[in-house]
C-alpha cells in the first residue's frame, strides 16, 4: 500500500486508520530493541511509526509477532509463523507515545515506550 493510499484510507476510516500495513518501513530508524531470540527495529517518518521483529537466527519457521500501540488507541499486532521477520506494522503517531513489543519463539521484548 502506498503512502498516498494509506493516507486516503485514514481519511475514509479513522478508527481503522490507526493501523496501516505498509511495505518495507519508510522513514529513518529510531531504535532497535534486542532480546534473547531477536530484535524489534522501529522507524519513524511522515507521522507514522513502523516496526518489524527480526529473528536472531533466521531460516527456521517459528512463531513471531510485532505489536504497536499509540497512546490512547488499541494495540495492533501482526503475528504468525515466519522464517525471518514479522511485520512491517505501522501506526499513525505523529506526536504520541507508542508502546512496542515483539516476540520470536519463546523469547520476547518487554513492552517499551518510545517518543514520550
Amino acid at each position: 500500500m502506498t503512502l498516498a493510499a494509506a493516507l486516503l484510507f485514514a481519511l475514509v476510516s479513522p478508527s481503522a486508520a490507526q493501523a496501516v500495513a505498509a511495505g518495507p518501513c519508510q522513514g529513518h530508524k529510531i531504535k532497535t530493541f534486542r532480546f534473547s531470540t531477536g530484535r524489534v527495529t522501529v522507524f519513524k517518518g511522515a507521522g507514522f511509526v513502523c516496526a518489524l521483529t527480526y529473528a536472531e537466527k533466521p531460516g527456521r519457521a517459528r512463531k513471531m509477532s510485532v505489536t504497536l500501540q499509540a497512546r490512547g488507541h488499541r494495540a495492533i499486532t501482526r503475528s504468525g509463523t515466519f522464517r525471518r521477520y514479522a511485520g512491517p506494522l505501522s501506526v499513525r503517531a505523529a506526536h504520541r507515545c507508542v508502546k512496542v513489543t515483539g516476540s520470536v519463539g519463546d523469547g520476547s521484548l518487554k513492552p517499551r515506550w518510545i517518543q514520550c
